[in-house]
C-alpha cells in the first residue's frame, strides 16, 4: 500500500509521514518547498502545489491512500485526478467548523469534491490548533517574554497537532473509518490567559499577559509578519469565515455553550487527548530565543 501525504512539510503532514514510516508504510510526501533532514531519507519527496494539480500526476501514480490538505479552489480537479490515478480513499484535513456550520467557504467544498469524485472518504475535522498559538505569541514571547491579545478570558478546546496526526494515520491504514468524519479538539477548555501561564511553566519563567484592544492587536499582528499577518482581521473578529466583514465586539462576547466537552481523538485512538501543558512543554524550545 502507498500513501501519498500532501502537505507533508506542515505541522500535521510531517507528523503523519513520520508515523507512517515507523510502521513500515511505503509513504510518498508533496511539499512546495523541500528542506534537506526535514523528513525520513526512506520517503520519496516530490515537490508539487496543489494550487497547480498538474505537479501531481507523478506523485500520484501508483498511489492507493491520500491525505489531502485542503485547497478549495482546486479540490475537484485534485479529486478525479486521484481517481484516474487509482487512488481508493482519501483522508480530508478539514476543520471543526465544518461540523458546527461555520466553514462553508473553505474546508466544507474540499469535503464535497471528494465526495462526488466517488472516491472512498474520511474527514479529519481538528477545531482550533495549539499551534497555531507558537505562530501568534512566539515572537513576542522570544523577544519580551509578553503576549499581548485583546481577550484574555475567551476560551476554547485547542487540539493538539499529534492529536490530529493520530487520527489521519488510523484512517489511512485502518478499516472502519470510511465515510466518517472525525471532529477533534482538545481534552481541556482553556482561556488565553491560562494557556500562556501553561507556556510560563514549560519555560519556568515569568511571560505577561498585556490586554490591547482588537485595533491594537492587528496592527501588531500586521507587523508581525506570516500566519498572524494572513490572519489578522479573522483571528480578531474582523471577519467572518467568509471572509465578509464583521465586528470583533460580536467575538469578544463569545462563550462556548455546549451540553458537554466536545469530542477529542480519544474517541478514534482510545487514549487520552494530549493536554495543552503537554503542548507547551514539547514546544518550549520554540518559544526560547
Amino acid at each position: 500500500m502507498t500513501i501519498l501525504v500532501t502537505g507533508a512539510s506542515g505541522n500535521v503532514g510531517r507528523h503523519i509521514v513520520r508515523q507512517l514510516t515507523a510502521r513500515g508504510r511505503e509513504v510518498r510526501a508533496l511539499t512546495r518547498t523541500p528542506h534537506a533532514g526535514a523528513l525520513p531519507d526512506e520517503v520519496r519527496v516530490y515537490v508539487g502545489d496543489l494550487a497547480r494539480p498538474a505537479t501531481l500526476a507523478g506523485a500520484l501514480e501508483g498511489v492507493d491512500a491520500l491525505f489531502l490538505f485542503p485547497v478549495a479552489e482546486t479540490a475537484g480537479e485534485v479529486a478525479d485526478l486521484a481517481r484516474r490515478s487509482g487512488v481508493r480513499h482519501v483522508v480530508v484535513l478539514s476543520s471543526g467548523a465544518v461540523t458546527t456550520g461555520h466553514d462553508t467557504d473553505f474546508h466544507l467544498p474540499v469535503e464535497q469534491a471528494v465526495e462526488a469524485s466517488g472516491l472512498t472518504w474520511t474527514h479529519v475535522r481538528p477545531g482550533e490548533f495549539m499551534m497555531n498559538k507558537l505562530a501568534l505569541w512566539g515572537p513576542p514571547i522570544r523577544a519580551e517574554r509578553v503576549v499581548r491579545d485583546p481577550e484574555p478570558d475567551a476560551a476554547w478546546y485547542p487540539v493538539h497537532e499529534r492529536d490530529i496526526a493520530d487520527v489521519a494515520v488510523l484512517a489511512l491504514t485502518e478499516e472502519g473509518h470510511a465515510g466518517r468524519a472525525h471532529t477533534l479538539n482538545g481534552p481541556e477548555l482553556l482561556t488565553r490567559r491560562r494557556q500562556v501561564e501553561h507556556i510560563a511553566d514549560a519555560l519556568g519563567e515569568e511571560v505577561r499577559f498585556e490586554v490591547v484592544t482588537p485595533e491594537e492587536a492587528r496592527a501588531l499582528y500586521r507587523a508581525q509578519g506570516g500566519f498572524a499577518a494572513e490572519n489578522a482581521d479573522f483571528l480578531l473578529g474582523f471577519e467572518d469565515y467568509g471572509g465578509a466583514p464583521s465586528d470583533p465586539a460580536a467575538s469578544a462576547t463569545f462563550e462556548p455553550a455546549l451540553p458537554e466537552p466536545p469530542p477529542t481523538a480519544a474517541s478514534v485512538t482510545g487514549r487520552p487527548a494530549r493536554t495543552f501543558a503537554q503542548w507547551a512543554r514539547d514546544h518550549a524550545p520554540d518559544f526560547r530565543a
